[in-house]
């Protein structure tokens, strides 16, 4: 027997049953017996805005699948390019279609020379990568006019692929401007982790050499953002996706909407948090700080997930490999303190404060050399993709443009008066 929930007007008696499906019910048929009356819902924590097959998102039971495949799967045996071709076309490739994927992102990952000469010049010595990063990969629609007409199925799959192609090179270009480097060219013979850490770090070298352990790990990383739900900068997205604007005018305000501290910014506020605590014996003190209101416990809790977050068991696993070759960070003491604590503390489990993937993320950034600022510019390449097929997605279900309600909650009517009588 289906699962329904009834509806009753007190005002008029009437009512009305509304079939549950995939968890949800439809609002339209709300609106039929209480026409003109909206859910009141700020921030849609209880709305559902698309259905969508990308990513099943259990955060009760702490469980992340991308099309039906577990999370701790695709980071175990997969690559970021190849969870890139599952988000974006519903089925892992066989090998010739991965390779042709690859073979199609490697060789896409060079941008304009109007962009590597004069793009960076118009921005201050010491502007922040994450706000560069929004403007380059807006200002690629004006490089790719075509990329307007996003009904055309081919037309899109080029857009898709210039943007998975060069985001790195753009978020490389932007941080080596931030610091007076000059512009690494992408090197073809690398894999994308590869090349990407090549166009960060390369000086001098005739060829540079990534260490693998390292490549792999950033893969990881990739992997574990690559997509995440209906979150704040993916909504972002398909709201700017539904007005018909450009794949880039709408992943640079994805972009954008990254890189506010409540969503792509967390692990960056782990590390200041860690650092404030600077020693393990300063842990339990700081703990005590948080649960009296005094200070922020950063990296626990999400607003999803009511269990531990799956990426963080992935992340904390991958920790160790990358400190054998980068040496230990001082602050991992702390944080494994700090999670111990807090695991065992009622206060922090009857409020399901469980670690996220930003608590560990940051510590592995920072033992790899990358700077706090550029921490949000590596979630946006590997967020890339997942914002790309909701957009898709989007396209190909005919989505209307989004428009959401709102209650009035301002005066009436109002006489206007003129200047002199007020």
């Amino acid at each position: 027997m289906p699962e329904t929930v009834t509806i009753t007007d007190n005002r008029t008696g009437q009512s009305t049953e509304i079939p549950i499906v995939d968890g949800g019910v439809d609002a339209k048929e709300f609106s039929k017996l209480l026409p003109g009356v909206w859910f009141f819902d700020p921030s849609f924590g209880a709305t559902a805005s698309t259905a969508s097959e990308i990513t099943e998102l259990d955060g009760i039971n702490g469980i992340l699948r991308y099309r039906g495949y577990p999370i701790e799967q695709l980071a175990e045996h997969s690559t970021f390019l190849e969870v890139a071709y599952l988000l974006l076309n519903g089925e892992l490739p066989n090998k010739v279609q991965l390779d042709q994927w690859v073979h199609d992102v490697t060789y896409h990952t060079y941008i304009h020379e109007n962009m590597r000469k004069r793009f960076t010049e118009g921005f201050h010595h010491d502007a922040h990568p994450m706000g560069m990063l929004v403007s380059a990969i807006a200002a690629l629609s004006t490089f790719y006019p075509e990329a307007k007409d996003v009904e055309d199925p081919a037309i899109r799959n080029i857009q898709i692929n210039r943007l998975i192609s060069k985001v790195p090179t753009l978020a490389a270009m932007a941080y080596r401007a931030s610091i007076g480097m000059p512009f690494v060219y992408p090197d073809n013979n690398l894999t994308y982790a590869e090349n990407f850490l090549s166009m960060m770090w390369r000086v001098a070298e005739p060829a540079y050499e990534p260490d693998p352990v390292l490549a792999k790990a950033l893969d990881v990383l990739l992997i574990l953002h690559a997509d995440h739900e209906q979150n704040c900068s993916t909504t972002t997205m398909r709201v700017v996706g539904s007005s018909h604007a450009d794949p880039f005018s709408a992943a640079a305000a994805a972009t954008a909407a990254l890189y506010g501290p409540r969503h792509g910014g967390a692990n960056e506020a782990v590390i200041n948090m860690l650092r404030n605590i600077g020693s393990v014996e300063n842990v339990g003190p700081y703990v005590e700080a948080v649960k009296r209101g005094d200070d922020l416990l950063w990296g626990f809790g999400h607003r999803v997930y009511k269990a531990y977050d799956p990426r963080a068991r992935i992340v904390k696993a991958h920790a160790d490999s990358v400190f054998s070759v980068t040496g230990k960070n001082p602050l991992i003491d702390v944080a494994l303190k700090l999670e111990e604590i807090a695991l065992s503390d009622d206060y922090f489990k009857s409020r399901n404060l469980y670690p996220n993937v930003d608590f560990y993320t940051g510590l592995i950034y920072q033992a790899m050399g990358f700077p706090l600022d550029i921490f949000t510019v590596l979630f946006t390449i590997g967020r890339m993709p997942g914002w790309l097929s909701h957009w898709q997605e989007s396209l190909e279900q005919g989505a209307k443009i989004s428009r959401p309600r709102q209650l009035y909650i301002g005066p009436g009517e109002r006489q206007y008066v003129p200047l002199y009588q007020r």
